[in-house]
């Protein structure tokens, strides 16, 4: 039977999407596709669970104005559900003067978001909240907390298929067959699902799936970037109270190595952001030379690689050297030794990145009168998941 709404990519942005459009319009017909055996297997299920306040995000972008609006939707989720989550705070760290004037647009970008609550805190207050790191000034982000983005993943496909939806793994889709009054898609097995409209939520082939659909779109390819966690050891943890964040480079798009608390208990130190040698590569040694090459040749990629390429190596070796990652740590607690830390997970962040070289900074949605792709959706899209989920839906909802 032909769906009305095909949705592609079991993680927690295309969950909650599917989650949206049966909430507004409970009679659709839904199927969600996941190529995995279980869903929020990728960036949501590796990520740090961290909940953002929105204070990074250039105001007025989709990013800036989903995170402010999801954040709240997703506290309230989570207290009617009983998901078990932390309103822990975070302390963005100055640890010089040279990081003063890139700390203060921070402190713009939230007044100019509608944080309420945070502060700008001297180096006397930073200590008494942190007493083991090494600060210079901190801004106070009360708003920041904590969650396993898993268990709220799991709540959405359990609330979609109370609804109605159907959810189905083990589905990888490998074609694309578009016509004026349908979609198929076809998996690797040869199922097939027919819909009106496509959803395109596929997060680390999300470049993938939308040129199987057609639709002429910008240049952009999705350049895979691991971040790779150590584990402080319970004998240590007492050095780590609130989630610690130095203030990032400006000149490199990541937050930079930091300390978070974990909802389970224990605390992560990391990432870092290296390149990683294929979309799903986990670990050092996963490599596809397929997937690698894409990357390498991608005239964007060589383009980023040449303006960022002492900061890559750096990253590359800390990747490499427990040492080299620890000296890092130590700029936000002095304190901290290689024998404090033992290797814990990884994730990697889809990023997607056009010919020119230059990262999307911003959720990236095309749409035209069949298929919306979601090109783009980095953090803050597990928190602001509930609200893109409902922008998702409301383009997907215009061309149904």
């Amino acid at each position: 039977m032909k769906k009305d709404v095909l949705i592609i990519g079991g993680g927690i942005v295309g969950l909650a999407t599917a989650y949206r459009l049966l909430l507004e319009k409970p009679e659709l017909s839904l199927t969600l596709v996941e190529k995995e055996a279980g869903l929020a297997k990728h960036q949501t299920g590796h990520n740090s669970g961290v909940i953002h306040s929105g204070i990074y995000y250039r105001p007025g972008s989709l990013r800036a104005n989903n995170c402010i609006t999801g954040y709240k939707e997703l506290l309230e989720f989570c207290t009617a559900e009983d998901i078990p989550f932390d309103i822990c705070g975070k302390l963005i760290v100055a640890t010089s003067e040279q990081d003063i004037p890139s700390m203060e647009k921070i402190w713009q970008n939230g007044l100019q978001n509608g944080l309420t609550g945070i502060r700008r805190i001297s180096k006397e207050e930073a200590l008494e909240r942190e007493p083991h790191i090494h600060v210079k000034e901190a801004i106070l982000v009360p708003q920041a907390g904590i969650v396993d983005y898993t268990t709220v993943s799991l709540k959405y496909a359990e609330k979609i298929r109370a609804l109605g939806g159907e959810i189905l793994t083990n589905f990888k889709v490998n074609q694309i067959i578009r016509s004026k009054s349908e979609i198929v898609i076809r998996s690797s097995d040869a199922r097939e699902i027919s819909g009106s409209i496509l959803v395109n939520c596929a997060g680390l082939y999300s470049d993938k799936v939308a040129q199987m659909t057609g639709m002429p779109l910008p240049p952009l390819q999705i350049i895979p970037f691991r971040g790779e966690y150590y584990d402080l050891k319970p004998e240590k943890q007492y050095l780590v109270n609130h989630l610690i964040y130095p203030v990032p480079n400006p000149d490199f798009p990541f937050l930079g190595v930091h300390f978070t608390r974990m909802i389970g208990g224990g605390i992560e130190a990391g990432p870092n952001a290296v390149l990683a040698f294929k979309r799903e590569g986990y670990s050092r040694w996963d490599i596809d030379a397929k997937e690698l090459a894409e990357t390498i040749f991608f005239p964007g990629f060589r383009r980023l690689a040449t303006k960022h390429w002492q900061h890559g190596l750096g990253e590359l070796h800390r990747s490499f050297s427990s040492a080299a990652f620890v000296k890092a740590l130590r700029h936000l607690i002095p304190e901290i030794n290689e024998e404090d830390l033992v290797r814990g997970g990884a994730g990697v962040r889809a990023m997607a990145t056009d010919n020119l070289g230059n990262m999307s900074d911003d959720f990236l949605i095309f749409a035209d009168n069949q298929i919306v792709n979601v090109c783009n959706a980095p953090s803050p899209a597990a928190t602001a998941s509930l609200a893109i989920g409902k922008t998702i839906a409301s383009k997907a909802l215009d061309i149904l």
